[in-house]
């Protein structure tokens, strides 16, 4: 098993679509959401997943496929 903190960026269209869900259904990936910020109009993740490394590698190419920008963090974002 691997962590990987990773920060989704999702356009107006996606904001409703439940994309980390789908992503932990399809993909056995855990997530823990670190800080967030989601409007109407806008949205951003900063998650923590936690899995075996190709299928966090496999669910983050299928989120990227479905339009979401994903950036590495680096550090732990909640502890500084």
């Amino acid at each position: 098993m691997v962590k990987k903190q990773v920060m989704f960026t999702f356009p107006e269209e996606l904001i409703k679509e439940p994309i980390i869900y789908n992503l932990v259904n399809q993909f056995k990936v855990v997530p823990s959401i670190r800080r967030a910020d989601v409007t109407e109009h806008k949205g951003w993740v900063v998650l923590e997943l936690e899995g075996d490394e190709q299928d966090i590698e496999q669910g983050l190419a299928w989120v990227t496929s479905r339009g979401v920008r994903i950036d590495p963090v680096v550090g732990d974002i909640v502890d500084g």
